[in-house]
């Protein structure tokens, strides 16, 4: 039976890629860290002491906190982090007992290097996005780092802006995040980030359907062009568009982890004569 204040592996799964999952916090130490470089999916990574340095930027929000084995550390920090308003919560068990679950991990190997000042993750492409360049930004920031940064800007700038600002390119000819032969960008990202969960994989399969013009691997994939060159369509901004496809791909989520075999008949219920 868990402990008070904790979260089950197979509980916090079901929160991690929505837009409901609090922030989690892994507070591992660098020994701890070493032995098991990888990362449960959106996790942030802060200091196991001084938590007074960065508990404000979570202050009123629920949070996770994950440790080696849900008891080294994370109960602790909790109480502490409860102290200033926040409502943490402890991954019971900690990373060991998620990737004993069998659930995916994130490996530090790919993640990119550089950071912002802040600590965030900073992207580049191409500006006007679609398909392609809404969906990685939308798995990135669900499952890698959620405070994840994207800059948009025309072709021709995209290696100088990578450059001037330590961003990593992305769906662009001859860099790492790309298209690999019939694959598209977000297949990539899925397969180097480890996250080929059941669900992340049929969405890629819509994705790469929708991205590459071949709507037969999918029958829903008619659907998400449709949407995607619509929203493009009513805006201008493209972090406004965003914004608004981040919305798009949660339910695209969601419907390939929890509805694909419902199915919708009208009408259900006809008046008594």
């Amino acid at each position: 039976m868990p402990l008070p204040n904790t979260i089950t592996s197979d509980k916090l799964s079901r929160l991690i890629g929505t837009p409901r999952c609090p922030p989690l916090i892994d507070v591992r130490d660098n020994d701890d860290f070493d032995a098991n470089p990888h990362l449960v999916p959106s996790s942030l990574r802060r200091p196991a002491r001084g938590t007074e340095s960065w508990s404000a930027e979570f202050r009123g929000l629920p949070a996770i906190i994950i440790c080696r084995d849900g008891l080294t550390a994370s109960h602790g920090i909790a109480a502490r982090l409860r102290s200033d308003g926040i409502a943490a919560e402890v991954l019971d068990g900690g990373i060991e007992a998620w990737r004993s679950a069998g659930l995916p991990v994130v490996s530090l190997a790919n993640l990119p290097i550089t950071r912002d000042a802040v600590g965030r993750t900073v992207w580049v492409t191409r500006a006007r996005p679609k398909i392609d360049r809404i969906a990685c930004p939308w798995l990135i920031r669900r499952f890698i780092d959620p405070q994840a940064v994207f800059l948009f800007v025309p072709p021709s700038e995209v290696t100088s802006v990578a450059e001037r600002f330590d961003a990593t390119p992305f769906d662009i000819e001859n860099v790492y995040w790309s298209h690999r032969g019939d694959n598209c960008t977000f297949d990539t990202m899925v397969e180097e980030f480890g996250l080929g969960t059941e669900p992340l994989l049929q969405l890629a399969t819509l994705v790469r359907a929708a991205d590459t013009a071949r709507l037969d691997l999918a029958p829903e994939a008619a659907g998400l062009l449709a949407a995607s060159l619509g929203l493009s369509r009513m805006y201008a901004d493209d972090l406004e568009q965003l914004d608004a496809g981040f919305v798009l791909y949660d339910a695209f989520y969601r419907w390939c982890r929890d509805a694909t075999d419902e199915t919708h008949n009208w009408p259900t219920n006809k008046g008594r004569a």
